[in-house]
């Protein structure tokens, strides 16, 4: 069995006084695709937010490929991670946003340009032809120098995935990323979401509401309830098959 590249243990995370994760134990495996589902506040953001390191835990610790994310070591004693450390694992990361966070005085193609470049140092060239491929499998092939003004929801959605794709990230992580678009443009980020899963070994983290879509591509899902793992399973089982009343609760709001 493959080791983890994601572990949580015993992960807490309070906002002033309210606790919002209260002991999150969960690993996710190299190439697994896993879907957080549950109702509004009940910490599924926080999970996807600790791993990116934008926000830090109360308690716990988040192990990424071997690694402590947010502790390092120093001369045999256990420190507070410094900014290095968080940026040489943030970079096997990449995070598709809510609301797409694209630079808008840059193209589409320096959007996806920036980051290899300045925080990799990679070789612009090489960037510019993996940035150029990338934008071609969103289907943007014929956009790369339009500014996000320029574009629909719809295509900005897909330019934050192609440029986190363009990272070559161990680990992709989407929060709620169709919940901003209008109902039509919905179809056509989820047929990339589904591109990746099925193409790429990389894993997957989804924060959703598309049930639909959790069923068919997630190996593992979790239900999050009150900052707890409520359940978690197969997507069949939780979201087809479970006999949890806080899932069925949950569930029976997305069904005609």
């Amino acid at each position: 069995m493959a080791e983890p590249i994601v572990t949580y243990k015993d992960v807490h995370k309070s906002f002033g006084d309210v606790e919002v994760l209260k002991g999150i134990d969960l690993d996710i495996y190299p190439a697994e695709k896993v879907a957080v589902i549950g109702p509004s506040g009940s910490g599924k953001t926080t999970i996807i937010r600790l791993l990116m390191t934008l926000e830090q835990p109360t308690a716990g610790d988040i192990i990424v490929d071997g690694r402590n994310l947010w502790k390092m070591e120093k001369n045999g004693k256990w420190i507070h991670a410094n900014e290095n450390h968080l940026r040489s694992i943030r970079g096997d990361i990449g995070m598709v946003f809510q609301h797409f966070n694209l630079f808008p005085h840059m193209t589409i193609l320096e959007n996806c340009m920036t980051a290899p470049v300045h925080v990799k140092n990679e070789e612009k060239s090489d960037v510019k032809k993996r940035s150029i491929e990338m934008l071609e499998r969103v289907g943007l092939g014929d956009k790369l120098d339009n500014y996000p003004s320029q574009l629909s929801g719809g295509q900005k959605q897909r330019v934050a995935m192609a440029r986190a794709l363009v990272m070559r990230p161990k680990i992709m992580l989407f929060d709620e990323v169709t919940s901003a678009l209008d109902p039509e443009l919905v179809g056509e980020v989820l047929n990339v979401i589904r591109d990746i899963a099925e193409n790429d070994d990389m894993a997957m983290i989804l924060v959703t509401h598309e049930m639909d879509f959790a069923l068919d591509i997630a190996d593992k899902v979790l239900f999050l309830d009150e900052g707890v793992i409520a359940e978690q399973g197969t997507a069949s089982e939780v979201i087809e098959h479970s006999e949890n009343p806080r899932v069925q609760s949950f569930l029976q709001r997305f069904r005609g």
